[in-house]
């Protein structure tokens, strides 16, 4: 049974691949703050001050900002409650799901690197 090789022309052109799409990832998840907003949005819905609240070090103009770009992404949902005072409650929609396991492997990879690293 002949196996066949990979060409270094057929192995470059996947690393471009993966390159765009990573780069294509990081544009809609990277920065300092998303990553943390959406793992805090996949365990439960969350009002702006739980937001702000728990991310912790991020201004409030800065998480108005990253909330509309995830929502324009559609990775988010802001709802609007009819309570009184009027909340507003911020979810992950069945799109911005699909990033709870990268969540959940970069938070592993973080808790191993730290044991790596300090012991």
């Amino acid at each position: 049974m002949e196996t066949k090789k990979t060409t270094t022309k057929e192995i470059n052109k996947m690393c471009k691949h993966n390159i765009r799409a990573i780069h294509d990832t990081l544009d809609v998840i990277g920065g300092k703050w998303k990553i943390s907003i959406i793992s805090c949005l996949s365990f439960y819905p969350m009002r702006y001050s739980e937001l702000l609240r728990e991310v912790e070090g991020i201004s409030g103009k800065m998480l108005s900002r990253e909330l509309k770009e995830l929502e324009m992404n559609q990775l988010i949902v802001r709802e609007v409650l009819n309570t009184h005072p009027i909340t507003v409650q911020y979810q992950l929609t069945e799109y911005g799901e699909t990033l709870k396991p990268l969540t959940l492997s970069i938070a592993d990879w973080g808790v191993n690197h730290r044991k790596q690293i300090i012991g």
